[in-house]
């Protein structure tokens, strides 16, 4: 009985449970008892199925097990095969594809692309985080392997296993690709060793890869990666060892499996290499045509062999060697064909037919050796005794045996020489201490045939399966020992029974097999009978019934029945001496160089070694290389046989877990205490069956204690932290739990249905009451409303009469008063309109012809000024020619300037004449406006007139038809009155219709007037500007006069140079000259190209008093730089708000002209000086101090600055000198007076720049950028241990709220959340003290958020722990202390930080909604989350849990809507990402610090004190 099966028995089970059950088709189906009957259960399956089972075949099932399945395995209440099968299912439909089970990771291979789980993003999350802390993963345990080999010193191995097909070569180039990640070693040729070594796998594969029943890129050999690393971590070397080829296949292929790769990609190579090795179609050859599958789905192997070649070329094996290689490949298929017949001799034998001398002949020119020692080295053997040498003949059958070994062997030395030199070419470390190893190896197989092949391999797997045995105790050995719990009555199942079985000695299965190949007369059956005869006892050994030759052996994954046709053929391994005495001899170097010669007495023998005990001492040498380091496991699993996605197929899956050692590994757990509870964990679990031991209590440990002790169980142990539990113990915890809550949900089903009764009575009674007043109230207004309807219809006709007849009157009464007050009022009007339009006509006729007049008047005068302005500017342009040709000569230059005055005195009294003239203009506009609003106001005036004098009309109408009688009145009709009336108010409307009209006219003609007026106005502002343009050429003129001035006298001193030696020293001894001179000694540096020989003189009159002059000069400006350096080092601080040290150097460098000098050293002194003031990096506040400075002075030089030929409007002044020395030496010898005549200081002044200051400015824009990434790195080092708290979950228990007696210690929720506040605070105050510009702390700050927002948004992502309601509370109160300090520090220095942290917040936002299983996809995207991805949603909801309020996620069609649109974008890596980048770009450019900057005023800057007394820097004051 194995533990599971104890397991199974130990459970009490009723009706109600959940359970497991076995099913032949799924393996496992879940279901609840219906029925219990004595040891049978009856189960209603969740599938619908019924089944009745035995208990003891019934495991029991997590009723509160996550949906989403749990990342460690060891978590699991239930450690059975069901409950791990089922939970690796569920991580499988959520693309987890990763789990660990302890410290070994389980890799499902998902046959699609995640590359968002591989990127340098994860690897980067995954460097130094602790085992277990993130999402399961391999990037996990190789910084596990490396973090122990750089900690304990102590090399690592990983062992990656699973059977073909299961993704163990892509977790191996995941494993290498973080090694090297994290050794970090330089590209050495233009590669690395992970690169190396990964380029490495094509050639690799092509040799040692083929097409097995359950895989199409089946590795045949083991491989062994060393990755070598110095004392520093740092990667040194890398080798790589290969164990275990399997030679055979070479000549023995079975059906629908191929050989290696590459036979079948030289078949398909271009034509010229085909013809050349004499090849053709793989169906022709007998090594490949063995099997009918020649080709594989998708995979094209002319492609193949192209890319191969180039893999040998990137691995460095010359085309030379390439030739040899496929000269030998192309061989051994033609060996294949060489075919054997009786020979004229007894026993002997010779080629077949033509077409096996055509084989043997192409095999031996393509070995490069005689094709009769070929043939005799396959069909003869040489015996050599004490006295002679006998040659004996081979029969056809024991030649064909000879050329399959001559081909395996050749094989064989091809696989290792490319393996030797893929090793030379990576390059390997004698002195390094520390490796880590990575073994990719072929895993268990068990297929309807299994030959020797599966033998070796299993008995592989055995072997490593032990020494993960031996791990895996010891693991639990040390959890148990960390624990302080007593283990030492444990033991656990080995199969060093099965071990030696196979490979004792003697009596193995090994040792006999190689003891029936040493017989010639041996054949499979007496081998088979050897067998049963010596194990037929054995435990592990059993013969099958139906066959004769066949035997099974008992392995830990189950048993393996082994068909031995072929064992002997195919472990014989002849080492002929005439093979190797051939191929030594061979003229091809690359055959020769694969079969080294050997000694004498080697070479005169034969010898016969066996494959299996080759094959067992090379697994003997790889477990010694394994014992000596510290392993680590990953076992891979293919999920279904199709290679496709999203299929999972319980049985294949199982039966992988068990060949993988997984089970084994459970079993060993389950033999000790397969269920380990942390102490708050158990206690909300099982609380509930003694609640009386935790009120008051506050010890965790004792109440677990008592807790057990009340339940009476036995057995159990209780360590430092958690709880263990033996197997069986947590079902039967479980049982009495589901006891207790069942009792209580009757307790409360009856209270509600209570509740519901006595709810429903009362609202029954309440209806009836309201029923039977409803229907009494509506008689009643029933009655009522008959009677109202008889009053109000009696009242409406007494009014309705009442309203008729006085409606009557009324009519009667205002006809006759409208008739009246028409007829008088039509007569006034027609009056009225006869004066209007009378008056209106003289006046239209007055303004029209003074109009027309003025219009004419107008139109001459602005054509006359046209004219005028048209030739006055020809005769000007005419002018300016005259003198730009006038302006070439130097006489010429002083009559243009008299011209040019003459010019602008005249414009400018034109100008004035304008002037006058639209100043008059105005005025008689103005007059002309005048009396058009006089005219208008008058026509208004009588409009008012006449209204008024109809409405005293009407008056006077209206009080004489109340005097007389209405009947009277009503037959005097005066028509003759009416018509006249009428008359004239037809008069009155056209009058005024014209008066609007004139005045429509006038408003356009004042509008005309206007647009005149602005146009004049444009060509007088175009006047000025023409006349500025002119002032500004004269000025020109004037400054290109007084250079050519200065070129006079600069030629009249060389003419004085040029007199005798004695005549100049006289001439230098007048103090006017010599001060010329020493003012002027730039010129031999600015001329010496043009006149070369005006400087010797120079030279030869200089005396020593002039060169001591000139020395101290040059040392007093080298001692000012030094003063400046030395003063600017310093701490000098600010002044007005603005940094001294910066406003100070920008000073000195225009006073000393250092921006226009094209040689000079200040600027890398400056440079310098920055640099060493940088190099404490921790100090944020002297950090801050510099950023401020270098911000201050860049943004000095960025307005001052323009490189030549910028400024080509400016006028040209006198060329000043180019040295820094020169120009600083001006500014020496200049005397008091010079400064006090001068202009005022400028401090921020345009300046033609040269090469020096150019560069000066890109070094200072660097040193800006790097400032600014050093202290927004250092905050971003404070923030990272804060933020990681923060990121923890809070530790919360579901019986805090309900038993005030717990409580636990917890650290206060906000206190890390403060402390990010306080380095925030920190921080912005140093910026402020050092008056850092608004534009770099905005910067640093939305930057520093966005990390935070990266950080806590990907951490919610890798932890499960974090995505639970209670964290989503904890992270939004922290969020909301981030908003608080964002509005506090205004918006001047945090910009849109808190606009980066959207992601967190929304995710966050996601978490703390109570029933997100309401919430729709469309609502999620589009109004609670609609900037997170498909891929980060889906991440969020199936990671979510909530261990105190129990609320559940979102509905599986959301999950089902997700998982549809991240299958559709599984192609796009960008949208498969779901982790976010951190920016740590430069957010900032030089035009934006230049723009941010521009209110600031240096004017009231003060200098550096320290300076002011230096007499050389008295400039400062100004």
């Amino acid at each position: 009985m194995t533990f599971f099966d104890l397991q199974a028995a130990s459970v009490s089970l009723g009706v109600g449970s959940l359970v497991w059950v076995e099913d032949p088709e799924l393996a496992w189906l879940d279901g609840e008892v219906v029925e219990v009957n004595g040891d049978t259960i009856k189960v209603a399956c969740t599938s619908g199925k019924t089944v009745v089972v035995k208990g003891s075949n019934v495991y029991p099932k997590d009723a509160e097990a996550p949906p989403c399945g749990v990342d460690d395995m060891t978590k699991l209440a239930y450690l059975h095969e069901p409950g791990v099968l089922q939970n690796l299912r569920s991580r499988y439909d959520m693309n987890e594809i990763y789990t660990y089970t302890g410290s070994i990771l389980i890799a499902v291979n998902p046959f699609t692309r995640l590359p968002h789980l591989y990127d340098n993003h994860m690897m980067a999350q995954y460097k130094g985080a602790a085992f277990g802390e993130l999402s399961p993963h391999p990037f996990a345990v190789a910084d596990a392997a490396y973090r122990l080999m750089m900690n304990e010193k102590i090399s690592q191995s990983i062992l990656v296993s699973g059977e073909s097909g299961a993704g163990k070569t892509e977790s191996t180039k995941l494993l290498m690709r973080y090694l090297a990640y994290m050794g970090g070693r330089s590209v050495a040729e233009g590669r690395t060793v992970e690169q190396q070594v990964l380029e490495s796998n094509p050639v690799l594969e092509a040799f040692g890869n083929a097409k097995t029943v359950r895989n199409n890129n089946s590795s045949r050999f083991g491989k062994f990666v060393e990755i070598q690393f110095d004392q520093r971590g740092r990667i040194s070397g890398a080798a790589i060892r290969t164990y275990l080829l399997e030679r055979s296949r070479v000549c023995q292929v079975s059906d629908p499996e191929r050989n290696y790769h590459c036979f079948y990609m030289l078949c398909a190579a271009p034509a010229e290499d085909v013809q050349r090795f004499k090849l053709g179609n793989a169906r022709t050859f007998h090594y490949l045509n063995q099997s009918n599958c020649y080709e594989l789905e998708g995979v094209d192997d002319s492609k193949e062999y192209i890319a191969t070649r180039k893999a040998m070329d990137i691995v460095g094996i010359s085309s030379d060697e390439q030739e040899g290689i496929f000269r030998v490949v192309a061989a051994i298929l033609h060996l294949g064909n060489i075919e054997f017949k009786k020979g004229k001799e007894t026993d002997s034998s010779e080629p077949k037919d033509e077409k096996s001398r055509f084989h043997l002949r192409t095999a031996a020119e393509l070995f490069m050796c005689d094709e009769k020692a070929l043939e005799d080295s396959l069909c003869k053997r040489i015996i050599v005794t004490r006295d002679e040498t006998i040659t004996k003949c081979l029969d056809p059958h024991s030649a064909t045996l000879s050329r399959d070994a001559l081909a395996k062997i050749v094989y064989s030395r091809l696989f290792d020489w490319l393996v030797d030199n893929i090793n030379c070419s990576i390059g390997q470390d004698p002195d390094s201490k520390c490796l880590i190893g990575v073994l990719d190896i072929y895993g268990f197989e068990s297929f309807n045939t299994n030959s020797f092949e599966q033998f070796c391999i299993n008995l592989t797997n055995e072997k490593l399966q032990q020494h993960f045995n031996q791990h895996v105790f010891k693991m639990e050995q040390e959890e148990y020992t960390k624990e302080e719990i007593d283990w030492s009555y444990i033991d656990f199942v080995d199969n060093k029974d099965v071990l030696e079985l196979i490979e004792k000695k003697p009596g193995g299965i090994i040792a006999l097999l190689d003891e029936a190949c040493m017989f010639p007369r041996s054949t499979h059956e007496t081998f088979s009978q050897k067998l049963y005869q010596t194990f037929k006892n054995h435990k592990r050994f059993s013969k099958p019934k139906l066959s004769r030759t066949d035997f099974t052996i008992c392995h830990y994954a189950g048993d393996v029945t082994y068909q031995t046709d072929l064992f002997l053929d195919k472990n014989k391994d002849y080492v002929v001496a005439e093979h190797q005495a051939l191929l030594s001899a061979s003229n091809c170097s690359f055959v020769a160089g694969l079969f080294p010669p050997l000694s004498e007495e080697s070479s005169k023998s034969s010898k016969f070694s066996s494959i299996g005990s080759r094959f067992k001492q090379q697994l003997q040498a790889l477990l010694e290389t394994l014992s000596v380091t510290e392993p680590h496991y990953i076992r891979c699993v293919k999920p279904n046989n199709l290679l496709k996605p999203a299929i999972f197929e319980n049985k294949n899956v199982l039966q992988q877990l068990r060949c993988g050692g997984v089970m084994e590994a459970i079993r060993i757990s389950c033999a000790g205490y397969p269920t380990k509870k942390p102490f708050d964990e158990f206690i909300d679990r099982f609380g509930i069956l003694a609640p009386e031991v935790l009120d008051g209590s506050s010890d965790e440990v004792a109440a677990c204690k008592r807790l057990l002790e009340k339940v009476g169980l036995k057995g159990y142990q209780i360590g430092k932290t958690k709880v263990f539990l033996r197997a069986g113990q947590m079902a039967d915890l479980d049982a009495r739990r589901s006891e207790v809550l069942g009792r209580s949900a009757s307790i409360i089903q009856r209270k509600v249905r209570s509740y519901l009764s006595r709810r429903s009575f009362i609202s029954l009674r309440h209806s009836a009451i309201q029923l039977q007043a409803a229907c009494r109230g509506q008689l009643a207004r029933k009655v009522y409303e008959s009677m109202r309807r008889e009053a109000s219809a009696l009242r409406i006709q007494k009014d309705l009469r009442m309203f008729l007849a006085r409606k009557a009157y009324k009519e009667l009464c205002s006809s006759a008063l409208c008739i009246q007050r028409g007829m008088r009022g039509l007569a006034a009007r027609n009056e009225l309109r006869f004066r209007r339009q009378t008056r209106a006509a003289i006046v239209i006729q007055s303004q029209c012809r003074k109009y027309l007049a003025h219009l004419h008047y107008m139109r001459l005068k602005k054509a006359a000024i046209t004219t005028q302005c048209a030739w006055r500017g020809r005769v000007a342009r005419k002018e300016l020619r005259k003198l730009k040709m006038a302006a070439k000569e130097t006489g010429a230059l002083q009559a243009a300037k008299n011209k040019l005055e003459k010019q602008v005195e005249e414009l400018t009294w034109r100008l004035q004449l304008e002037k006058r003239m639209r100043a008059d203009l105005e005025e008689a506009k103005t007059q002309e406006n005048a009396k058009l609003q006089s005219a208008l106001q008058e026509v208004q005036l009588e409009f008012k007139e006449t209204k008024e004098l109809l409405m005293k009309e009407r008056e006077v109408a209206k009080r004489a038809a109340e005097q007389i009688p209405v009947i009277q009145e009503v037959s005097v009709i005066d028509h003759a009155m009416l018509d006249k009336l009428t008359a004239e108010n037809e008069k009155l409307k056209s009058l005024v219709s014209s008066l609007e009209k004139r005045i429509d006219e006038t408003q356009k003609k004042y509008e005309e007037t206007n647009k005149l007026s602005e146009e004049r106005l444009k060509q007088a502002l175009e006047a000025d500007q023409k006349i500025v343009q002119l002032k500004t050429a004269m000025q020109r003129l004037e400054e290109k006069f007084s250079d050519v001035e200065s070129e006079n006298q600069i030629l009249r001193q060389q003419a004085l140079l040029k007199t005798p030696v004695k005549r100049i020293a006289d001439i230098l001894s007048t103090p006017e000259k010599s001060q010329g001179l020493e003012n002027g000694h730039h010129l031999s540096e600015e001329n010496g190209a043009n006149e070369p020989m005006s400087a010797m003189p120079i030279k030869e009159v200089e005396t020593d008093s002039d060169s001591k002059m000139r020395k101290s000069h040059i040392e007093r400006q080298y001692d000012d730089i030094d003063a400046l350096i030395k003063c600017v080092s310093k701490d000098i601080g600010f002044s007005q708000g603005k940094p001294v040290a910066a406003f100070t150097i920008y000073k000195c460098l225009l006073q000393w002209k250092s921006f226009e000098a094209e040689r000079t050293s200040v600027f890398d002194r400056l440079i310098q000086m920055i640099g060493s003031a940088i190099e404490n990096q921790d100090n944020n506040d002297h950090m801050a101090y510099w950023l401020s400075n270098t911000s201050t002075l860049l943004f000095l030089l960025q307005k001052s600055l323009t490189s030549t030929g910028a400024a080509g409007a400016a006028p040209r002044r006198k060329p000043p000198p180019t040295s820094l020395f020169g120009r600083m030496a001006m500014g020496f010898r200049s005397s008091p007076s010079a400064y006090l005549a001068a202009p005022p200081f400028e401090v921020v002044r345009q300046v033609e720049a040269k090469y020096p200051a150019l560069l000066f400015k890109q070094q200072l824009t660097a040193y800006v950028e790097k400032i600014y990434g050093i202290v927004r790195d250092n905050l971003k080092k404070e923030l990272t241990p804060l933020l990681s708290l923060c990121i923890q979950a809070p530790r919360t228990s579901k019986g805090t709220a309900l038993r005030s007696g717990r409580s636990f210690g917890k650290d206060s929720p906000s206190s890390h959340w403060q402390s990010i506040i306080e380095c925030l605070n920190t921080l912005l105050c140093t910026f402020k003290e050092n008056f850092v510009p608004p534009i770099l702390v905005e910067k640093i700050f939305t930057q520093t958020f966005s990390y935070i927002n990266v950080q806590l948004f990907n951490s919610l992502l890798l932890r499960r722990e974090c995505c639970t309601f209670s964290n989503g509370e904890y992270v939004k109160s922290g969020l909301a202390e981030l908003e608080l300090w964002c509005a506090q520090a205004k918006e001047e220095y945090a910009g849109s930080s808190w606009d980066e942290l959207k992601h967190i917040r929304q995710a966050v936002g996601f978490l703390v909604i109570h029933q997100k299983y309401r919430i729709s996809y469309d609502e999620i995207t589009n109004d609670l989350c609609p900037i997170l991805s498909v891929q980060q949603l889906y991440r969020i909801c199936t990671l979510y849990w909530d261990s105190n309020y129990n609320t559940r996620s979102v509905s599986p069609d959301v999950i089902s809507s997700m998982r549809v649109l991240m299958t559709e974008d599984s192609n796009n890596a960008v949208s498969s990402s779901f982790l976010l980048d951190e920016n740590s770009s430069i957010p900032f450019s030089v035009d934006d610090l230049s723009n941010s900057l521009q209110e600031k005023d240096f004017t009231d800057v003060k200098p550096a004190e320290e300076l002011l007394d230096n007499s050389a820097f008295q400039f400062l004051q100004e």
